[in-house]
């Protein structure tokens, strides 16, 4: 994901001269809905296979990313690879969230969760900052995705050679809450299609954050293809802008160090809530600052977004996993997933849209106001379930 951040609108762009903006977010379009699709199965296979085979399966996918990009005649070739990277991301990145909250226990989802989104996301910042310097100097391709060549690999042999199933850690957790009083067995014949209602609108606290994370990565997704372009509308070259692309996931990636434990401390809601509304504020500054300094402005606001999705990220997961019994947890993280990734499709199709008819800067003030309205439902749809996580989690059964 990181590979793509700086480089791919640039090439849309600059190599195959696409002058639409839609057509130029097309890519991330293809990737968030393939990447949501596979979330929502997921959980399913997790339940049916364990999750190390899935995992594998993931990064068996991500094999042909980087040679697609490299090699592509045409912008279907880069469609075609988000297909791919959507797959990837969807089985292997669901599956080290899993895998962490099977491991990690009720006391501490949220210190997982953040060490785990802090691994991905200062990864991707990383990259983001290396592949823009790489293609400032050495131009778009090949070189700058010779990088990812080596991350497949390296993510596919570590997944088939050191990762170790956990499903038996959710097998025992589950046992523990069936002894617990309440009526527990009815989680246990719970199907899909209830597990999706309750995790999409029954359970009013589920439904605020399976909208919040929507909105969320609907941010990330205009991050990932309007930024570029509009930054280097403003005359940043390709280095400032892989900077301002990597400080967004370098301070997500790090507060998460500080928010996923905080939340497990001080309670999820405070966190969604708060860090919705701070997301917010980064859009105008960002909007209305570039007639100034898009250089100055830009990075502010690649702060802010990072500080508020640092907030929510670790905070959401965790709330899915105090609320879940662990017999339908895989389920119904999968089920948040969906939602939460579906928001790459939407926000890089209204980016696109908006973009084409009112200009970039609109594009970025609306997903401000959709962010502010996103804190607020959340605010009023969600109750804290961190102070009795567990007691929900055995007692509440179906019915949220």
């Amino acid at each position: 994901m990181g590979l793509e951040r700086t480089v791919v609108p640039l090439l849309g762009k600059q190599q195959f001269h696409i002058d639409s903006t839609s057509l130029i977010t097309s890519f991330i379009v293809s990737f968030g809905i393939t990447k949501a699709l596979i979330d929502l199965i997921s959980g399913q296979l997790a339940d049916h296979w364990g999750r190390k085979p899935v995992l594998v399966l993931g990064w068996l996918a991500g094999l042909p990313v980087p040679f697609l990009l490299i090699f592509a005649p045409n912008w279907s070739w880069i469609i075609a690879a988000n297909v791919f990277l959507g797959i990837n991301q969807g089985f292997a990145w669901s599956m080290t969230v899993l895998m962490k909250i099977d491991l990690a226990g009720p006391a501490r989802r949220g210190l997982a969760m953040g060490l785990n989104e802090f691994a991905g996301y200062g990864a991707v910042g990383l990259t983001a900052v290396v592949t823009g310097y790489i293609a400032g100097s050495a131009g778009l391709r090949p070189k700058p995705f010779y990088l990812g060549i080596g991350y497949a690999i390296t993510g596919f042999l570590l997944s088939l050679l050191l990762a170790r199933e956990t499903r038996g850690h959710m097998e025992h957790e589950s046992r523990a809450a069936s002894e617990a009083p309440g009526p527990s067995e009815t989680a246990e014949k719970i199907r899909f299609r209830e597990v999706f209602a309750v995790t999409s609108w029954k359970n009013k606290t589920l439904f605020g954050a399976c909208q919040a994370g929507l909105v969320n990565n609907l941010n990330d997704g205009i991050a990932w293809g309007i930024f570029p372009l509009f930054f280097a509308a403003h005359g940043l070259n390709v280095q400032h802008i892989g900077v301002i692309k990597a400080v967004y996931p370098f301070v997500w990636a790090g507060g998460q160090l500080v928010s996923g434990p905080l939340s497990d401390r001080w309670g999820r809601k405070g966190l969604i809530v708060g860090g919705m509304w701070v997301q917010a504020l980064a859009h105008p500054l960002i909007a209305l600052g570039a007639g100034v300094s898009a250089w100055a402005t830009g990075l502010g606001g690649a702060v802010l977004l990072g500080a508020g999705t640092a907030m929510v990220y670790p905070a959401l997961l965790a709330v899915v996993g105090d609320i879940a019994h662990p017999n339908w947890r895989a389920r119904s993280f999968s089920i948040y997933r969906f939602w939460r990734d579906m928001g790459y499709a939407v926000g890089a199709f209204l980016a696109g849209m908006i973009g084409n008819w009112l200009g970039l800067n609109w594009a970025i003030h609306v997903a401000g106001m959709l962010t502010f309205a996103s804190g607020t439902l959340a605010w009023l749809s969600m109750r804290e379930t961190r102070t009795n996580g567990e007691l929900e989690q055995t007692n509440t059964g179906v019915a949220g």
